[in-house]
Parts: C-alpha cells; sequence; structure tokens
C-alpha cells in the first residue's frame, strides 16, 4: 500500500501541486502552468521547465525532481492516459501529500525529545571531567599522565563512541518508516476514476512505476467486487487508513525509543561518567595521599 521514495518535504510539493490545480482548473495549459509557477521563483518548477525545454516529456520532468514528485509524475501520467480530470486529480494529491506532511511532523515531533535526551546524557562524562577539574581533583593530569587515568580514558572514550552509535542506530530505526504511506492506492484510484477496466488500470500504474499488487489493495478490490460498490472511493479511504497507521506507528516507536535509549545509556554513558569522572577523581585523591606519606 505504500512505497519507499527519497524523502522530499511533502508540504512544498503540495503547495505546488495545489498552485497547478487551481491554474489547470481556469484553463491554463499543463506546460503554460508549470511556466507560470516558475516565474513566481518555484525551484521545482524551474527544473520542470528547463526539462520540458530540453526536449523531456512533461511526466518524466516532473519525476526528475525526485522524492515525492515521482509519485505526482505517476499520477499526472495516469491521469493523461485514463483521461481522468488532471486539476480533480492534482487537489485530491494534494491532500494526500500534506496528510503525509502532518504525518512527518507528529512523528518528528514526538521523537524528538528522547533522541535530544540522548544527546544530552551523551555529553555527562566529558562534563564530569570539568566538574572534577572545577571541584579541585587533579583529573586532567590523572588522565594524561597516570597509566591507570589513561585506561580511565580510553576505556571511557571507547564507551561514549559505543554508546553514541548505538543511540544514532536506535534513533535512525525509529525514524524510519514509509515515506509515503498510501500513494499507490491513491494512483489506482485516479486510474479507475477515468472509467478503465481493473485490469486496464493495474497495467496503467505498473507501466508509471506504482504496480499495486499488495494484499491490503487486493482486500480492498475483493470487497469492492463483493459489495458492488466502486473501488475508487475505497481504495482512497484505504490510502487515509494507511497514512493514519504511519502516524500512529510513528508514535508508538517514539515511545519504544524512550526505553530503549535506556540500553546504551546503562551499559556505555554510565560506566564512562565512572571512568572519566569518578576514578580520576579518586585516582587524584590516592595520588596526593602517596605524596603526603
Amino acid at each position: 500500500m505504500a512505497r519507499r521514495l527519497k524523502k522530499t518535504d511533502p508540504a512544498a510539493a503540495a503547495d505546488t501541486v495545489l498552485r497547478l490545480a487551481v491554474l489547470l482548473q481556469a484553463g491554463v495549459t499543463p506546460t503554460r502552468a508549470w511556466t507560470h509557477l516558475a516565474d513566481t521563483g518555484d525551484r521545482v518548477a524551474a527544473g520542470v521547465r528547463s526539462r520540458v525545454e530540453q526536449g523531456m516529456p512533461l511526466p518524466a520532468a516532473i519525476s526528475a525532481a525526485g522524492g515525492d514528485w515521482s509519485g505526482v509524475a505517476a499520477a499526472w501520467s495516469v491521469a493523461a492516459i485514463v483521461g481522468a480530470p488532471l486539476a480533480e486529480t492534482l487537489r485530491g494529491l494534494a491532500v494526500a501529500l500534506r496528510d503525509t506532511r502532518e504525518t512527518a511532523d507528529q512523528v518528528r515531533i514526538a521523537l524528538a525529545e528522547p533522541a535530544g535526551t540522548a544527546r544530552l546524557m551523551g555529553w555527562l562524562p566529558l562534563v564530569a571531567i570539568g566538574l572534577g577539574a572545577a571541584l579541585g581533583f587533579d583529573t586532567l593530569s590523572v588522565l594524561a599522565t597516570n597509566p591507570l587515568g589513561l585506561a580511565c580514558l580510553a576505556a571511557g572514550i571507547a564507551l561514549l563512541l559505543v554508546a553514541r552509535r548505538w543511540s544514532a542506530v536506535l534513533v535512525r530505526r525509529a525514524t524510519a518508516g514509509e515515506t509515503s504511506p498510501g500513494l499507490d492506492a491513491e494512483i489506482l484510484a485516479i486510474a479507475l476514476s477515468g472509467g478503465v477496466s481493473l485490469d486496464r488500470a493495474q497495467s496503467i500504474v505498473a507501466s508509471a512505476g506504482f504496480p499495486a499488487t499488495g494484499a491490503e489493495t487486493a482486500q480492498v478490490l475483493a470487497l469492492s467486487r463483493t459489495a458492488g460498490v466502486p473501488a475508487v472511493e475505497l481504495l482512497r479511504a484505504a490510502a487515509a487508513l494507511a497514512r493514519h497507521r504511519a502516524r500512529i506507528d510513528g508514535r508508538l516507536r517514539a515511545a519504544a525509543l524512550s526505553s530503549r535509549l535506556l540500553l546504551p545509556l546503562g551499559v556505555c554513558t554510565l560506566p564512562a561518567f565512572l571512568l572519566l569522572g569518578v576514578a580520576p577523581m579518586i585516582l587524584s585523591v590516592m595520588s596526593t595521599m602517596s605524596i603526603t606519606l
């Protein structure tokens, strides 16, 4: 039901797509619509215009922008082939892209707190070194000259590096998700809205690079046949549900991240704190006592 694309800004794409829909609905030709947008300073539109002027077909020129624009290009191509109203198609696609952006924003906000806490805790062992020196302990000298201090320094730095790497991997896994949930179903709905048969629609969508053969799509199509209702609205509802699930999954990953980040904290960061902060202070006191004796 979803396709992974290189990350771009769906909100910016949604705004541009919506402006295109308005221009097309007003009777502006597709090529002129892109030209008008390029004249307003839209960099994506400027790139599309440039590629079209070089002889590239319009859908290919849109797809070359990368990221979510590949989906826009596929929707544009499918609508042109089946004769679906292009302006209406783009309006619906703009809503889907904006919903995708809201989902990504909510996931990013949910992940910000645990990720920020992990970064903050990663600095504690280094702060401990300065704190020891501020309290009058000769921690820097111990870490630089004492053999045990050098061992503590090496082990502490190694643990810090492992903790940072471990935390980064956990955050990256929690951040990873479907970048365009439901887009395949949206494009299949566009194909069916042109009045073509299901087989023909699936063939057109596949040729556009978005084969809608997943289990969820098959269930939606089976429901459409069983209930005797048009598949278009069912597919769009399924796409909206996929975006809702992506939002919930992102929040669940953020909640799980908070507990998972305790692992590198307990296994690496706290031992590094002891090695770089507490151990040098103890060694400093022992060194001072031995000199006194």
